[in-house]
């Protein structure tokens, strides 16, 4: 009767809902000032044969310059570049992981995304198409995946996103713009070399460096708030302001500023992004407004749901002589301001976090419509 018993109080635990979220972090991580030079030691260990190649996907940006000569191609490695000037589109994965299927009889021993966030959000979802049946808009969603990806390394060259350490790769597909929210999303190895970030411009640092800021803002006075994500968003929020108000020498603020996109990633894995995030996703959806930029554009006409934060941008944006675009919804039609409002909304976590449970009666759609006028 005892053994009975025991049996099914371990049954009835094991196939009972979680309380809680069993995270995954990124498990390997090299960091420091020249340590891209360590990439071909740390592939050389997954590299199954000279069948299954390594991709590399690269910005464009890069195509011809020092960087790419340093890749190390052995076998037959393929490099894709591909331009960052659009978000990653659900098309587009499906569209490489075609190509990479076309190209190679066997699976790659590894994807290896090199860039900003729209590099690493294309290797962490080619690596999972690559392993799931179906097209990429199929697993826009929490939790949609259900085998592991193909090995996937992060290797960021402008500091802000989070990307290499987030469990989401954010796609515009053709209904919606929304992450692949999953365990397997997050990246195997992540490769941080401050000195990759060197000669970004002045403008895209700004726009970059303000996603990690925005992202701490959000979690810090989200509804979800907890105490393993308010002490990576104040540690990032520190950075960030040292970096954006401070006096620090141009390798030490490349340094902090990786360090901070790492901490503000990190702070919404147990929390979440809220209004601003929400509303730049409209943004993009329609106007392929770039989630840097739009984040900014957004948060400027925050005040009356992060009023220090709001300050704080706006000392940064004059600190570094930022000018940001002006009357970018003006014009649009009643059917565009109800395709972007529509988007946001359906970013219901979001929404929760900066709002809470009753949100829909706080942000209905006649006053988000009102928050995108004024951009």
């Amino acid at each position: 009767m005892k053994l009975n018993k025991e049996f099914d109080i371990k049954n009835t635990a094991s196939t009972s809902a979680p309380s809680f979220r069993n995270f995954p972090m990124v498990p390997r991580v090299v960091y420091g000032r020249g340590s891209f030079s360590e990439l071909g030691a740390v592939l050389m260990p997954h590299r199954k044969n000279s069948d299954a190649p390594c991709i590399f996907l690269v910005d464009d940006v890069f195509e011809g310059t020092s960087l790419v000569d340093r890749i190390p191609l052995i076998f037959n490695d393929q490099i894709i570049f591909i331009s960052a000037e659009e978000e990653p589109k659900t098309d587009q994965v499906d569209a490489l992981v075609s190509k990479i299927k076309n190209d190679f009889s066997e699976r790659p021993s590894a994807i290896i995304g090199i860039g900003g966030g729209t590099l690493l959000d294309l290797a962490k979802a080619v690596a999972i198409l690559l392993s799931n049946s179906g097209n990429a808009a199929n697993y826009q969603g929490w939790d949609l995946v259900r085998k592991a990806a193909v090995y996937h390394v992060g290797i960021p060259t402008i500091s802000g996103t989070g990307a290499e350490v987030s469990r989401t790769t954010v796609l515009l597909g053709p209904e919606k713009k929304l992450g692949i929210n999953s365990d397997f999303t997050i990246f195997d190895q992540v490769l941080l070399d401050p000195d990759l970030t060197e000669g970004v411009t002045k403008e895209q640092w700004f726009y970059t460096g303000m996603d990690c800021f925005i992202h701490c803002v959000e979690s810090l006075n989200g509804t979800y708030l907890n105490a393993f994500s308010q002490s990576y968003g104040e540690k990032a929020m520190d950075l960030c302001t040292e970096v954006f108000l401070g006096d620090l020498s141009p390798s030490d603020a490349r340094e902090k500023l990786m360090m901070a996109s790492w901490h503000g990633g990190m702070s919404i894995a147990y929390s979440q992004v809220g209004v601003a995030h929400a509303m730049s996703y409209g943004l993009s959806f329609l106007l392929g407004v770039k989630h840097g930029i739009g984040n900014c554009l957004v948060f400027q006409h925050l005040n009356d749901y992060y009023p220090e934060g709001v300050a704080l941008f706006k000392q940064m944006m004059a600190k570094h002589h930022i000018a940001l675009p002006k009357g970018v919804c003006a014009g649009l039609s009643d059917e565009a301001f109800d395709t972007m409002v529509g988007v946001s909304l359906k970013m219901e976590p979001l929404w929760e976090n900066a709002l809470g449970k009753d949100w829909r009666s706080k942000m209905t759609p006649a006053r988000l419509r009102t928050l995108y006028e004024k951009i």
